[in-house]
């Protein structure tokens, strides 16, 4: 029976981990919070921090494991990649997946090989970032070069708004840099999805739109839909464009989460590539929507099992992800669903209770719950998912 390790054990990490055992594997999972979901599914549980590389290459020499995940995590890949090469498994280059996971190394990868992108750089120190901004065209973005769920990231205008969005910025980065950039106006949604690399080629790409909700955060998604309403040509400009990054980074395999944006200039803006499945049930709602079963994909990968009869699927339902959230900060009282809305409600799951705290939905951090809904047809889904408040009220007193 071949084992495979698995970094990270939360509830959207779960999908990979009940994947794995419909698979026949041995599974270890590993994460510094033993309570976390997914555990209860593994055979073996090990309480290691996911991005002490040491400690998990020690763990998966002494399990003599044959490959290893890191699932909607990009904190943790780095580590998969570090122990995959260091024991001769199935990987992608070690290099390429930082580069892919520290937004700084992206970008300047991006602009070395002619891609668009805004103009910016990454700062550690606040006095040089102060005096860069003042340069550039505003608004401006500033953001952690090392995290994602739109932790730490923050829209401003002017210098008196800088000292807190740098603060901020700094506080959810793991090496302390700050990425300052010029922010792009974009036409249409932005899109995320996830797609999948079999022998270095792109094998299934999976475009949705993403959904915000304007009372929270312009930055985090509360939902995500398929299909998209984009037009299918810029949809083939943005795979294209990921193919050549893929190439250039010699990147091989397994499943990666993508964002991209059309700007008001008519062209495709690569904004972050994942080497890791989304989070926010991307894989989950693609295999609704879809009917492929990407995390099963990412564990046969993993441990060098054959992938090659994935391909592009048609879409058989449109169906989104949402994330329960709070509006303001407070302590959770109840949920109440339209019912019109509580029939599609394909699958949901609440992580608080009435009496626990909750916060404000400023990042992917502060969700409360998820949940897949399909629909009639794309105009009731962007429709609902843009305004989903009306539908689904959180009580907070």
């Amino acid at each position: 029976m071949k084992k495979v390790l698995l970094l990270g054990g939360n509830y959207f990490q779960q999908t990979a981990t009940i994947a794995a055992k419909e698979l026949g594997y041995y599974v270890i999972s590993v994460d510094y919070l033993p309570d976390n979901p997914a555990h209860k599914y593994a055979d073996e549980y090990h309480n290691i921090s996911t991005i002490d590389k040491e400690a998990v290459l020690a763990l998966a020499r002494e399990k003599q494991i044959d490959g290893i995940v890191s699932y909607a995590s990009d904190v943790s890949a780095p580590t998969a990649a570090y122990v995959a090469e260091k024991m001769g498994l199935p990987t992608n280059p070690y290099e390429s997946v930082m580069t892919l996971t520290h937004k700084d190394r992206f970008r300047a990868f991006m602009r070395e090989h002619g891609f668009r992108m805004p103009r910016g750089d990454s700062f550690a120190d606040e006095s040089k970032a102060l005096d860069f901004f003042k340069k550039l065209s505003k608004p401006v973005m500033v953001k952690p070069v090392d995290s994602s769920g739109s932790k730490g990231v923050t829209k401003i205008f002017t210098d008196e708004e800088f000292h807190d969005a740098y603060e901020e910025a700094l506080s959810y980065s793991i090496i302390k840099q700050v990425i300052i950039e010029e922010f792009i106006s974009k036409k249409g949604y932005q899109i995320d999805g996830d797609g999948f690399i079999v022998d270095g080629k792109i094998a299934f790409f999976g475009v949705m739109d993403q959904h915000h909700d304007i009372e929270c955060s312009l930055y985090t998604p509360v939902g995500l839909s398929c299909p998209s309403k984009q037009k299918q040509k810029y949809q083939d400009e943005a795979k294209e464009q990921i193919q050549k990054i893929f190439d250039l980074l010699d990147m091989k395999m397994g499943e990666f989460n993508f964002e991209y944006i059309i700007g008001e200039d008519d062209q495709v803006y690569i904004l972050e590539i994942g080497p890791r499945s989304g989070g926010n049930l991307i894989p989950d709602t693609i295999k609704v929507a879809r009917e492929v079963d990407l995390a099963s994909y990412v564990i046969k990968s993993a441990v060098g099992d054959d992938c090659s009869d994935l391909s592009e699927r048609p879409i058989h339902s449109c169906t989104s992800s949402y994330i329960v959230h709070a509006t303001k900060d407070g302590i959770f009282k109840k949920i109440e669903i339209d019912e019109t809305l509580e029939e599609q409600i394909e699958r949901q799951e609440i992580f608080v209770k009435p009496g626990d705290p909750v916060k404000k939905f400023k990042n992917a951090g502060y969700g409360i719950g998820a949940m897949i809904i399909t629909f009639r047809n794309v105009e009731e889904m962007c429709e609902r998912i843009d305004h989903m408040n009306d539908y689904i009220k959180v009580i907070v007193e």
